[in-house]
């Protein structure tokens, strides 16, 4: 028996002859469909997906997407980009972050500009590297600008009682996790993107458990269909959301059974609601503030929030993007990147005037990746 490969365990989710028989599928019911089906892939993951094989290619006209905000690094508002900034110009300082929101622009600078002027800005594979930088620097004070949507929240939760467990008194955070449902609702709410079907975020909901889009289906009248990331997923979960409207149903449904469960991992939820709550206010780039839609450290664990400790020189006045940058736009559903007037001329991954052409989820990024110019 030969040895089992990594391509072994996705190649039949990339199947051609699957692909095929799933998009005359789609293309065969969508036919019975009573209106266009306007999609929003939440995830970036997916939006990557979709543009890397061509899905919308195999679809018919009456089946469009429209990309929504569940990119972490796409939706840092400018102000909390110049808090990590600040924080590295610190004196013995080291900030630590994962790796695209290095090349995040601030209002006038990046964390890419500052570590070439000299800071020690470090990009870190697991979280829990921040444990063995903090003890081999204890003259240091190392701050964990933490990201991400409820995927990597376990992450910061488990270095925390890892510090917390180890007494280390020169490690902080700041914290920017943020929280799929209320960003989907405040979309929704405004009512300006025409959406009438979700694709549901596939590791979010491994954490949190598909129990969190339930709601949807009622408020919307939008089915949802938590999906994996691979073509032939993406592809079932669409016609999952075809056959419903077909059938006059509107309900929440996970394709991704092999990874999602209703409650999801119940141990993280916990580690997650020991540190941190959700907190008041929370500015998204480009949609503005949608309360409760982020989470903070709980005040009993204020001596590791940086944002306390050394709020006397993070700045406080939100920030814009450029008038020309369109990212605000995308995020909420309204326009694709390439309505964009600096996309791939003045806006391209290695010059990025937004964050949506900086991160590997961001809409931009996959746009100009796989030729939609």
């Amino acid at each position: 028996m030969s040895e089992l490969q990594l391509k072994d365990l996705y190649d039949g989710f990339r199947d051609p002859d699957v692909i095929k028989a799933l998009a005359w599928a789609i293309t065969d019911e969508a036919k019975y469909l009573k209106e266009p089906l306007k999609i929003m892939e939440v995830c970036g993951g997916h939006t990557h997906t979709i543009m890397k094989y061509g899905l919308k290619q195999l679809l018919p006209q009456n089946i469009d997407f429209i990309h929504g905000p569940g990119c972490p690094v796409c939706i840092m508002p400018k102000e909390r980009i110049d808090h990590a900034i600040a924080l590295a110009q610190m004196e013995n300082a080291i900030l630590l972050t994962l790796g695209d929101m290095i090349r995040v622009p601030g209002s006038k600078s990046s964390l890419a500009v500052e570590r070439a002027n000299g800071c020690d800005i470090r990009a870190l594979y697991s979280p829990l590297d921040a444990i063995k930088i903090a003890v081999e620097n204890p003259d240091k004070k190392v701050i964990f600008f933490a990201i991400g949507f409820e995927t990597t929240t376990p992450m910061t939760a488990a270095l925390l009682e890892q510090m917390e467990t180890q007494g280390l008194t020169n490690l902080f955070f700041h914290i920017n996790h943020v929280l799929v449902p209320p960003a989907v609702d405040a979309i929704m709410a405004d009512g300006q993107a025409k959406i009438n079907a979700f694709i549901g975020p596939a590791h979010v909901s491994v954490i949190s458990g598909a129990k969190i889009y339930q709601p949807l289906p009622e408020k919307y009248g939008a089915p949802v269909v938590v999906s994996g990331f691979e073509p032939i997923d993406v592809l079932q979960s669409i016609l999952m959301i075809v056959r419903q409207k077909n059938e006059a149903r509107c309900e929440m449904e996970i394709q991704y059974s092999r990874s999602v469960t209703l409650e999801g991992n119940v141990k993280a939820q916990e580690m997650i609601a020991k540190f941190m709550e959700p907190r008041e206010h929370f500015r998204w780039r480009g949609i503005g503030d949608i309360p409760e839609s982020a989470l903070v450290l709980k005040s009993q664990y204020a001596a590791y929030d940086a944002e306390k400790i050394f709020s006397d020189i993070l700045p406080t006045e939100p920030i814009d993007d450029h008038k020309l940058c369109i990212c605000g736009t995308i995020l909420k559903g309204l326009a694709k990147p390439n309505d964009c007037q600096v996309f791939g001329t003045a806006c391209t991954p290695n010059n990025p005037m937004g964050s949506c052409m900086v991160s590997a989820e961001g809409a931009c990024n996959a746009y100009y990746r796989y030729g939609e110019v």
